[in-house]
């Protein structure tokens, strides 16, 4: 398994933007499709971004759609997730995974296809 380490969180008022690191360990990164999630107060985790093992494969959820770009270097073996035009319903723990062996079907963007996570970075988005 690989291990994620985010960074980056913080507070952003609406309109702003920041950008969310992961840092994988492990020389087999550019192997694994990586992935972005989120969870919100009260609420499910749910899917935000997933990008492929060569930076194809690239995916969003329909609300950050234009405003945010995924991203990753695999030879500093970091995922990026860059957030533009942010909104308060932004507000929630951004957690990196990592999927190995993609096949890049219907379940490519499944949280249970990711088996590998780090500890979650806090955004929060004032108004």
């Amino acid at each position: 398994q690989v291990q994620l380490v985010e960074s980056g969180g913080g507070l952003a008022q609406a309109g702003g933007s920041l950008r969310l690191s992961c840092a994988a360990s492990g020389r087999t990164f550019s192997s694994y499709a990586m992935g972005w999630f989120r969870q919100a107060p009260g609420k499910e985790r749910e899917f935000v971004a997933v990008i492929g093992e060569s930076g194809l494969y690239i995916y969003y959820t329909d609300s950050v759609k234009g405003r945010f770009t995924i991203s990753r270097d695999n030879a500093k073996n970091v995922v990026y997730l860059q957030m533009n035009s942010l909104k308060p319903e932004d507000t929630a723990v951004y957690y990196c995974a990592a999927q190995s062996s993609p096949r890049y079907g219907s379940d490519y963007r499944m949280a249970a296809r990711f088996g590998s996570w780090g500890q979650g970075t806090q955004v929060t988005v004032s108004s």
